[in-house]
């Protein structure tokens, strides 16, 4: 019994591909028809249906086109061994996959942007390393800078993770009062605390604070940073607390 011919129409009813993909697929020799009829008619043996099973296949695995032409031209035990490669590729694009759903359940949920850890792992600096080299980068000649980066490599990563969430918890309690003045004897007492901490790192002037308030005011990561703390402008509320500290300061010294 004579074995048919596929069609174009039979190609895409049994693969589910487009007369598009074939006819692309036939311009860039990929998959060519095995016959043409008279009026220019691809025709297809089954025998190439595996042909191109695999292309399909392979470009499922994420091979471009060009890569798959090469690869069709191996042997079977050529094309396993490439494949094998390609099977560890696909699994860290599944761990890079997972990091970048994670990252975005958390960001969605509620977590500041530089406390994901979406750059790990990368060429790309992990956010709160990005955020240490801009500093760096501002006041890195400055004495308070090397003070506090002299004093952080003293710390522990404990005592380091502890600093962190005492400042956190410090922005948690000045942002429940937010329905006071800044002027309120309880915010400027958390503005103290605040102040200590920082105190603990490096000598903070009346200009450097004041320098760290424009920051928190001006720079729109800090203002998304603040905003998990609190639906008013938090970092609008915070910059007018530390400022009225910083004046406050000034007329008892004088």
């Amino acid at each position: 019994m004579k074995k048919p011919l596929l069609a174009v129409k039979d190609i895409v009813r049994i693969t589910g591909i487009t007369a598009r993909t074939l006819h692309y697929y036939d311009r860039i020799d990929l998959f060519k028809p095995t016959h043409l009829t008279e009026k220019g008619y691809r025709l297809y043996d089954l025998s190439s249906l595996e042909k191109l099973q695999t292309i399909l296949f392979l470009k499922e695995l994420d091979f471009s086109l060009k890569e798959i032409a090469d690869i069709v031209k191996l042997t079977k035990q050529e094309q396993k061994r490439l494949l094998k490669q390609q099977s560890q590729a696909l699994l860290l694009k599944k761990q890079r996959l997972e990091t970048i759903m994670t990252a975005l359940d958390e960001y969605v949920l509620g977590s500041d942007i530089s406390n994901l850890q979406l750059f790990n792992n990368t060429s790309v600096l992990p956010l709160k390393e990005q955020y240490a080299n801009e500093a760096k980068f501002v006041y890195g000649e400055t004495e308070a800078y090397k003070e506090y980066n002299e004093t952080l490599e003293q710390l522990s990563m404990d005592e380091k993770e502890e600093s962190f969430s005492e400042m956190e918890e410090i922005f948690k309690q000045i942002a429940s009062c937010t329905n006071q003045p800044y002027t309120s004897d309880e915010v400027q007492q958390l503005i103290e605390q605040w102040k200590k901490l920082l105190m603990q790192f490096m000598t903070c002037d009346a200009e450097l604070l004041a320098c760290i308030a424009n920051i928190y005011q001006s720079d729109a990561r800090f203002k998304e940073y603040f905003s998990q703390y609190s639906n008013e402008d938090f970092a609008n509320f915070l910059y007018r607390a530390i400022m009225y500290n910083i004046n406050r300061w000034g007329d008892l010294q004088n």
